[in-house]
């Protein structure tokens, strides 16, 4: 009886692996990221190459101004620019503000919202899901920088406010609620930020 215990102990045992939610989806940080290099890439800083130049982000927060301000880094540094750790051993301080680094989503629907319910039997919730004859999501990394340059020796401005930006867009339709299509502009290891049209049912 013992071993049979034992046995059917061991049979019922069972492991569960713990999943956790982070604040953004990897879609989510991958719209942000390419947008903030799409900005990047609009750098136009009247400089010669071999100019050392002192990047002062301010504003950025987060790990999305993190990445940002990297991307910043590096197009300097595909200039032709030298980045010193220190603004005393700069040529040029080139301060960059955070307008916007975040993403904006538009929902469309033509059709039956969802909507929750009482459930008197319950005493709880019900939820009614959403039936679309035509439905349209848009979600939009936006991405845009203020900057302006001075000597870091004396403060003489040397480029006035610039302003670059930067956005991406996932659209995804629906129809008579099994039928999708859209176009996504964000995909994992594609530096080239190209649309890639997809279709399915359900």
């Amino acid at each position: 009886m013992a071993a049979l215990g034992a046995a059917a102990l061991a049979l019922s045992a069972c492991a569960t692996a713990t999943q956790t939610t982070p604040p953004r989806t990897a879609t989510e940080q991958l719209l942000i990221s390419h947008a903030a290099e799409q900005a990047a890439k609009k750098l136009d800083i009247p400089l010669k190459p071999g100019t050392r130049v002192f990047l002062r982000p301010a504003g950025f927060t987060g790990s999305e101004g993190d990445y940002a301000v990297s991307a910043l880094r590096a197009a300097l540094s595909a200039r032709g620019m030298a980045l010193p750790p220190r603004p005393e051993d700069a040529d040029v301080v080139l301060e960059v503000r955070e307008a916007a680094l975040s993403i904006d989503e538009m929902n469309r629907l033509v059709g039956v919202p969802s909507v929750t319910l009482p459930n008197i039997s319950t005493l709880g919730l019900f939820t009614i899901p959403e039936l679309p004859l035509y439905a349209r999501r848009d979600r939009t990394g936006i991405a845009e920088f203020l900057l302006f340059a001075y000597d870091a020796k004396t403060g003489a401005p040397l480029h006035m406010a610039d302003r670059v930006e930067g956005a991406t867009m996932i659209r995804a339709h629906k129809a008579f609620i099994v039928f999708s299509w859209g176009k996504q502009e964000v995909r994992p290891g594609d530096p080239a930020l190209e649309s890639a049209p997809w279709w399915k049912v359900w």
